[in-house]
C-alpha cells in the first residue's frame, strides 16, 4: 500500500487554510446571532430585513457545515488509513486513493470561494447578451451563447428567468436580457464579461465557406431591493409596450403586455416580456434599469471599475476575450488567461468552469 499520510497532511493543511480566510470563529459567533434574530417573533414584521437574515443565516450555516464536514471526512480518511496500515489490509488502498480525490475535489471547490472578493461576487446578476458583426451568424451565434449560459446555470444549480429575447431577422436573436439567481452567480459571470468571437463554416452560407461572427455578454448586479442611492424618477422614463415575440422557445411567454423602458438621462434601454402582465413586466424592467443605473453610478465613483463593469468596446474585431473556433481546427480561447481546451462541444454546453476560474485567479493577480 503507498504512503497516503503525505496526501492526508496536505487536505488537512488546506483545511486550515481555509477556516482561516474564511474565519469560522466570525463565521460561528455570526450564525449564532442570527439564530437569535431568527427567533424573534416579530422577525417577519419586517418582510425586506427578514428575507436579509434568512438568507445571510443559509449562507453562513452552509459555510460552517461545510467546514465541519470537511474536518471529519479527513479524520475518517486519518482512521481508515492507520487501520489499513495496522492491519497491513491493502485492499483499502482503492478506498483510501477515493476519499483523499474527493478531498482534494471538495477543498478545490472551497478554496473558489476565497477569490470573490468583489462588493457583489457574491449575488444574483442580471446579464445581456447581444449579437454584433457577422450578420446572421452573430444573431445565430448570440442564441448559442444564450443557450450555453441557460446550460451553465442548470449545471451550477442556479435559477435562470429570461426576461427578454428579441429575434433575428433571419435566425438567431439581436439579444436577451436574463436574471442569474444562486450564491456567487455575480461573481463567476463576471469572468464572462466582453465580446465572445465564433469562428466556424457558416450554416447560412452556400458555398460553406468560414464565417467569423461576434456576440457580447453585459453583466450587472441584481438586488430584489435597490439601496436609496438609486433614484429613479417617473419624468425620466419613457414608457413603449408592445407585442413579445416569442423567440426562445418555452422561455418568453406570448403576451400583448411587454415592456420597455428608456432612460432619458442615460439612453439606458431595458425590456421585459417574461411576464403574464404589463404591470409585471414594468415592474421587472423597473429593477433590471435600476440595477444598470447602480452599476453606473460606480462607474461613475471608481476610475478602476474594472472589476464591476469592464471596459467598453465594439462587439468586433480586435476585441474579444474569447474565442471559439470550429474550423479548420478545434479550440476555444481565453485571450486574457491563455486558458484553453479542444472540447468546443462541452464548452458550449456550458462547461464554463475552467474559463472562470482561471479569470477569477487572473483578476486577483492583476488587481491593484
Amino acid at each position: 500500500m503507498r504512503d497516503f499520510s503525505e496526501d492526508i497532511s496536505s487536505v488537512r493543511k488546506r483545511l486550515d487554510d481555509a477556516c482561516q480566510y474564511l474565519g469560522i470563529d466570525d463565521l460561528r459567533h455570526r450564525r449564532g446571532e442570527l439564530e437569535a434574530e431568527l427567533g424573534k417573533p416579530d422577525l417577519w414584521d419586517d418582510p425586506q430585513h427578514a428575507r436579509q437574515v434568512t438568507t445571510a443565516y443559509g449562507r453562513i450555516n452552509d459555510d460552517v457545515v461545510s467546514l465541519e464536514r470537511l474536518e471529519s471526512r479527513i479524520e475518517d480518511a486519518q482512521a481508515l488509513y492507520e487501520l489499513a496500515v495496522e492491519e497491513g489490509d491493502e485492499t483499502l488502498e482503492g478506498e483510501l486513493d477515493g476519499l483523499v480525490g474527493a478531498l482534494d475535489k471538495a477543498l478545490g471547490d472551497l478554496e473558489l470561494r476565497s477569490l470573490f472578493s468583489g462588493e457583489y461576487d457574491e449575488g444574483d446578476a442580471v446579464a445581456e447578451i447581444h449579437a454584433g458583426a457577422g450578420g446572421t451568424d452573430a444573431q445565430d451565434w448570440a442564441e448559442m451563447m444564450l443557450r450555453m449560459y441557460l446550460r451553465w446555470a442548470e449545471r451550477q444549480g442556479m435559477e435562470v428567468e429570461v426576461d427578454e429575447v428579441s429575434p433575428g431577422q433571419e435566425a438567431g436573436i439581436l439579444s436577451a436580457t436574463f436574471i442569474v439567481r444562486g450564491r456567487f452567480a455575480y461573481g463567476m459571470l463576471s469572468a464572462e464579461r466582453g465580446v465572445h468571437r465564433l469562428v466556424r463554416i457558416s450554416p447560412f452560407d452556400a458555398q460553406h465557406r468560414r464565417q467569423t461572427s461576434f456576440a457580447s455578454f453585459e453583466l450587472s448586479p441584481f438586488l430584489e431591493d435597490l439601496p436609496d442611492e438609486v433614484a429613479i424618477d417617473d419624468k425620466d422614463l419613457r414608457i413603449d409596450t408592445y407585442r413579445s415575440s416569442g423567440a426562445g422557445g418555452q422561455h418568453v411567454n406570448v403576451t400583448d403586455s411587454a415592456v420597455r423602458i428608456t432612460h432619458l438621462p442615460t439612453g439606458i434601454v431595458v425590456s421585459c416580456q417574461n411576464e403574464r402582465s404589463q404591470h409585471q413586466n414594468k415592474a421587472k424592467a423597473l429593477q433590471i434599469l435600476g440595477a444598470k443605473l447602480l452599476e453606473r453610478q460606480h462607474e461613475q465613483r471608481r476610475a478602476d471599475l474594472d472589476a464591476l463593469s469592464g471596459p467598453q468596446s465594439d462587439v468586433a474585431w480586435g476585441n474579444q476575450i474569447r474565442s471559439y473556433v470550429t474550423a479548420p481546427y478545434q479550440l476555444v480561447k481565453d485571450h486574457r488567461t491563455d486558458t484553453e481546451t479542444g472540447n468546443v462541444e462541452a464548452v458550449l454546453d456550458g462547461d464554463l468552469g475552467r474559463f472562470m476560474e482561471s479569470w477569477l485567479r487572473w483578476r486577483r493577480a492583476n488587481r491593484p
